[in-house]
């Protein structure tokens, strides 16, 4: 009797971890998507770039769910945004910032699991934001813009141009991604990373339940 009664104890905390795990999962992707309306412009780049936080409680919940957990709150803030707001791009740019989102959210995870210290996260997070910035700005020269050119029936050179208004550095594609895209992708990392620092403690208490202690 006794064995069994604790192997059903073991399983209601089971399935009562589980439901915490989707739903916090949820609940992370639904801030995700809400701080996706919130975008801000950097100078040296077009005004279609824009900066958001919709990467934080992305990252927030896989420093404290592990990676994985950040990928499907990745997912699941890509397809809400995509049941929201629908898709002008046959679902690449969808796909692609998925990919991008994915690229700062898993190296950042995988090194703050390891050793889950600040220095780690600092350390993952830096990796992560090199990583995001650099695929960024490979999914941005072959996958991203050649498909908003096609959506929105914008030459490329007419992309480039836009950026050459606002950075004269820019003159091709290649100087497009170089120096409007990378930058615009390091800042956001340093962005999300440094406000992660500040709140991720505070944060993760509430998401192991250990406020409620």
């Amino acid at each position: 009797m006794n064995a069994e009664t604790t192997t059903q104890k073991r399983t209601r905390a089971d399935s009562i971890g589980r439901t915490r795990y989707l739903v916090q999962i949820g609940m992370l992707a639904g801030i995700a998507v809400v701080l996706m309306l919130f975008d801000i412009p950097l100078p040296f780049a077009p005004s279609f770039y824009q900066i958001d936080l919709s990467e934080l409680p992305v990252l927030i919940g896989a420093f404290a769910m592990g990676p994985m957990a950040g990928v499907l709150i990745e997912l699941i803030k890509v397809l809400l945004n995509l049941v929201i707001n629908g898709t002008d791009t046959a679902f690449v740019g969808e796909f692609a910032n998925f990919l991008i989102g994915c690229a700062l959210i898993v190296p950042a995870a995988l090194v703050y699991q390891r050793k889950k210290t600040r220095k780690s996260a600092v350390i993952g997070m830096t990796l992560g934001t090199i990583v995001m910035a650099s695929v960024g700005g490979v999914i941005n020269a072959y996958v991203l813009l050649p498909a908003y050119s096609a959506a929105f029936g914008i030459p490329i050179d007419g992309l480039v141009e836009m950026g050459a208004a606002v950075n004269r550095a820019i003159t091709s594609l290649p100087t497009f991604c170089l120096f409007a895209v990378v930058p615009f992708n390091l800042v956001k990392g340093l962005v999300v990373s440094v406000i992660t620092l500040l709140l991720y403690k505070h944060i993760s208490r509430i998401l192991k339940g250990e406020a409620m202690q």
